[in-house]
């Protein structure tokens, strides 16, 4: 899976050969956990409280860019994104 953003030690990424719905795949030490991208919300896995807050305030900013790599995956291309500071 392409790494598309890495911040505080999160690690974001996507499958070329994903499912629906629209989602991206975070890891954390160890605990790993998806996101929807269409609502926003955690889908499932494990991340810590912080961490995750961190990911949900990252998506909020980089929504239509996540929107656009999910669109494109499937083509073999997508961009990095800018990590959360």
């Amino acid at each position: 899976m392409p790494e598309i953003s890495s911040f505080y030690e999160i690690k974001i990424t996507m499958d070329f050969d994903e499912h629906n719905p629209p989602h991206f795949h975070c890891e954390y030490y160890g605990g790993e956990a998806l996101f929807d991208i269409v609502d926003g919300v955690f889908m499932h896995g494990r991340l810590p409280t912080k961490q995750s807050r961190l990911v949900l305030a990252w998506y909020e900013i980089h929504e239509e860019e996540l929107m656009d790599n999910w669109n494109d995956l499937p083509k073999g291309n997508f961009n990095k994104i800018e990590p959360l500071r």
